[in-house]
């Protein structure tokens, strides 16, 4: 029977498979982590209060980059390309959902919408970071490889999504609410089908780096189409739902450096 444990312990056993993994990981919070950082730079005035937490949200994405890196590099192992239809990042982007990196390399400021826009993207994909993490901390916790960095990246996952929660009610509560509605719907109906086709991507490299039969592949393109039907048919509405957080104010204060894993 397969389960989760049993899938990702494979992979990780496998330097070839545990390579890519890390360095699709690697890659995509490299990339928030550039994100974060143009917005905090490019946050409006009247909304100036909102940039350090920008910036400690794109440098904890910085510092998962350096883990997943560092994991590797442990393990004597270097980055290898990430294939472009695993790249869940720009995948996102192509498909509409969030602020567009060409508008984010230009130096105008951006409008409040613009953070309404960025903060309703974040509260949909860190619903799936902090998911994705604490199953790995469940499972993995206690693995003297991965353990630390697990418990620290799932730590920092579940403050994100604290912190998306709390600035969009507070734009929701300023008049927001009907914009912050349709536009997490639409990021939430677009991130399932980009996670579902990502998903597949990854397991059928995954599937062809540790030779698996057949059987064993088709069974999981079956259960990633099953958790996809799961989530169009309601299971995305767990990603628009906003409450305010036991964890107020998260990300207030200075951003958590990196534990030496090298």
């Amino acid at each position: 029977m397969l389960s989760a444990k049993r899938l990702f312990q494979e992979i990780i056993d496998n330097d070839e498979s545990f390579r890519l993994f890390c360095s699709i990981a690697a890659s995509g919070e490299s990339q928030g982590g550039w994100e974060n950082g143009r917005i905090a730079a490019l946050v409006p005035a009247r909304e100036r209060a909102l940039a350090p937490k920008v910036a400690r949200h794109g440098a904890d994405e910085d510092k998962h980059g350096r883990i997943f890196n560092a994991l590797m590099k442990k393990r004597g192992l270097s980055p290898v390309p990430v294939p472009p239809e695993t790249d869940y990042t720009m995948l996102l982007e192509q498909h509409g959902i969030g602020l567009a990196h060409a508008r984010l390399k230009h130096d105008e400021p951006l409008s409040v919408p613009d953070i309404v826009t960025y903060l309703a993207h974040s509260r949909v994909t860190e619903q799936r970071a902090s998911e994705q993490m604490q199953m790995l901390r469940k499972h993995f916790a206690d693995d003297p490889g991965l353990g630390r960095a697990v418990k620290m990246i799932s730590h920092d996952e579940d403050n994100h999504l604290a912190y998306c929660h709390e600035e969009l009610l507070r734009f929701a509560y300023a008049g927001h609410g009907r914009t912050i509605q349709r536009t997490l719907r639409a990021c939430a109906l677009a991130e399932i089908a980009v996670y579902r086709d990502v998903s597949l991507a990854v397991m059928d490299h995954m599937g062809r780096i540790l030779g698996w039969p057949k059987p064993k592949a088709a069974l999981l393109a079956t259960g990633i189409r099953a958790m996809y039907a799961y989530e169009r048919a309601g299971g995305w509405r767990r990603m628009v739902s906003l409450e305010m957080p036991r964890r107020r104010d998260a990300l207030g204060g200075p951003a958590t450096t990196a534990v030496e894993f090298a």
